[in-house]
């Protein structure tokens, strides 16, 4: 049951992300009963059918978007549009850094290291940067010290300023790490 469920939402995440970059390219999307766009993406997703079901999805998924403040509707000409804010464009091209990095596997056999210091009145914001370093695949060494084998100055440059944290966050790119071989294992990195 979890794995379906994280299967949805990991399609559904990828369907919302389409439709911010449909927002940025274009600047505005038209809403429409269906965004022909969005039909051509979605057909590529399982469990896809065009109809009801589709127009109440996509509008769930612009309805998402707004209550993270990633776009905001506008009316022009009597026609509703979906325009892109700050924070999507700042959400945007985190998922695009994501992908930068996923591209670039080749090993530097150096490890970035990211530690925190977050005061407890921001616990919140913590807990946030926890989630998120968690979900783009760094591993937790401590509490507040995660690491990562590629290069990710770029994603922790843009999680600093979207979490606005930059005094709190130090990016270190280390060359040696003893008993590093679980982390070799975890990364599947070639032994030394």
């Amino acid at each position: 049951m979890m794995e379906q469920n994280t299967k949805r939402e990991r399609k559904w995440g990828a369907f919302q992300q389409s439709l911010l970059a449909a927002a940025a390219v274009g600047g505005v999307v038209l809403i429409a009963a269906t965004i022909p766009n969005a039909v051509q993406l979605l057909k590529y997703f399982p469990g896809y059918k065009k109809g009801a079901r589709f127009n109440y999805q996509t509008k769930s998924a612009l309805g998402r978007l707004v209550t993270k403040g990633c776009i905001v509707f506008v009316e022009e000409n009597g026609k509703r549009y979906a325009r892109i804010t700050e924070k999507g464009q700042r959400m945007l091209q985190m998922e695009t850094e994501k992908t930068t990095i996923a591209k670039k596997r080749k090993w530097d056999r150096r490890w970035r290291v990211v530690i925190f210091d977050i005061p407890e009145r921001r616990k919140n914001v913590r807990t946030r940067l926890r989630r998120f370093m968690n979900e783009y695949g760094f591993v937790r060494l401590q509490d507040s010290v995660w690491i990562y084998p590629y290069d990710c100055e770029d994603l922790v440059a843009l999680v600093k300023a979207d979490f606005r944290i930059g005094v709190d966050v130090l990016y270190m790119i280390v060359e040696r790490l003893e008993h590093d071989k679980y982390l070799r294992e975890h990364f599947t990195l070639p032994a030394e």
